[in-house]
């Protein structure tokens, strides 16, 4: 094992441990909480090592740099069933790339985001899991659908035949305890779940909150600094 794939595996125990020791205080099984690896501005080196140890969900939030590093990682790795998570903030004309190399996109925040969407993954073999991404408090600066318009957004995703409706997805605000915001988000959650059964992921925490999270229902959390350190060097 090299060293970095060392310094990998020991963060990872820790990432695990902390999931673990989180869902044994709310009372949950740690099975029921997905670790996302968020590789963002790492090497696809990075991502590799992250398969090898198991990690099967990678998370990106740039396209320009998520396309090459996929086709980088399947032909490090062919053959592992790698499955790319869109978590950045999705411009539409981005939306046909996105479509070809991830599996699943946790920042639908509007109906015009969806249709185009909708229309690019009509070249898949299989519809594209989304989530969508849910702004606690509102400010639009920062992306995401208002929680009072999270049920009309669900309502016209579930209308495309080519989207499949599995969540939502939130960062806490700036200058909100996460606490504070993920029981918000919570409310929401068990809200769109019993309208559209499908939608059972909640995508909230990361490496600095995933206690609060977890705490509060997190069915999936985004974990970056805590696996790989500060920024990485992204692959070209």
């Amino acid at each position: 094992m090299t060293d970095r794939a060392a310094e990998i595996a020991a963060n990872l125990a820790d990432v695990r441990d902390r999931i673990a020791a989180a869902c044994a205080r709310a009372g949950r099984t740690p099975s029921d909480v997905r670790l996302l690896a968020v590789t963002k501005t790492f090497p696809a080196s990075d991502a590799a090592i992250l398969a090898d140890l198991g990690v099967l969900d990678l998370a990106e939030n740039r396209d320009q740099d998520a396309a090459p590093k996929s086709d980088e990682v399947r032909a490090l790795r062919p053959g592992v069933p790698v499955r790319w998570h869109m978590v950045g903030r999705l411009q539409r004309n981005k939306a046909k790339s996105v479509a070809r190399w991830a599996d699943e996109v946790q920042s639908v925040d509007s109906t015009r985001l969806a249709d185009v969407l909708g229309a690019a993954a009509a070249e898949r073999p299989t519809p594209l899991d989304v989530l969508l991404q849910a702004s606690i408090d509102g400010d639009p600066a920062r992306g995401g659908c208002p929680l009072s318009d999270l049920d009309y957004l669900a309502d016209h995703v579930i209308r495309s035949s080519e989207l499949r409706l599995r969540g939502i997805m939130a960062v806490a605000p700036l200058g909100m305890e996460p606490a504070a915001a993920f029981e918000r988000l919570a409310g929401a959650a068990q809200q769109l779940r019993a309208l559209y059964p499908t939608a059972r992921e909640l995508s909230c925490g990361m490496s600095n909150d995933l206690e609060e999270a977890v705490d509060h229902g997190s069915t999936c959390v985004r974990v970056g600094t805590a696996l790989l350190g500060g920024r990485g060097l992204a692959s070209p």
